[in-house]
């Protein structure tokens, strides 16, 4: 019985999932955030996540621990803007990189229901000048504070939470947007993790 559950939950979950959407990770330092922000991409349904190292070393992602969200996204490496960006835009993706800029358009005016892939910086640099200059967009989430910035990982959440909130008023939750040729071989992979 607990095999059963466990298989339905993983179904239900692939079938959530968004291939529309994905994260890019740049040169974030810290592993807590990283983690952090696999979590967010795990439970926002996140299928594919881009390390985009330059500078920082790639992090270490744990997979054996069966609450780390890292054993169920897939991830991309590249050390490199350009050719991260060209794949992306090959694959049809609208990149927009999360910048503190005069030209940043507040995330909440932001179409996230399209194909998006969204850029996260580094915990100090931010977005490096080369990442947001070649991005198709620059957008910011509004503050009012003093501190004009939040940890990298809460900015993610929120970033794809906002995502979320336009994707199910859309709809694109309610059917999965994989075939079931697709999903079959996800669950066959999923099962032996």
């Amino acid at each position: 019985m607990r095999s059963e559950r466990r298989l339905a939950k993983l179904e239900s979950v692939l079938r959530h999932r968004q291939p529309d959407l994905t994260v890019v990770i740049e040169d974030i330092h810290d592993p807590h955030n990283v983690s952090a922000m696999f979590r967010s991409c795990d439970a926002a349904g996140v299928v594919e996540v881009q390390l985009l190292y330059t500078v920082e070393k790639f992090p270490r992602i744990g997979k054996k621990s069966s609450a780390s969200a890292g054993k169920w996204i897939d991830r991309r490496e590249f050390t490199s803007v350009e050719p991260c960006y060209s794949t992306l835009r090959k694959e049809g993706f609208k990149i927009y990189a999360t910048h503190l800029s005069e030209t940043a358009v507040n995330l909440y005016d932001v179409d996230l229901s399209k194909k998006s892939a969204i850029v996260f910086g580094n915990e100090h640099r931010g977005v490096s000048d080369e990442a947001a200059n070649q991005a198709d967009g620059i957008i910011q989430i509004p503050m009012f504070g003093m501190i004009q910035s939040l940890n990298v990982s809460v900015a993610c959440a929120i970033t794809l939470y906002e995502a979320l909130r336009q994707r199910l008023a859309k709809g694109h939750y309610d059917k999965s947007k994989f075939s079931e040729k697709e999903l079959k071989k996800m669950l066959d992979g999923w099962v032996r993790k």
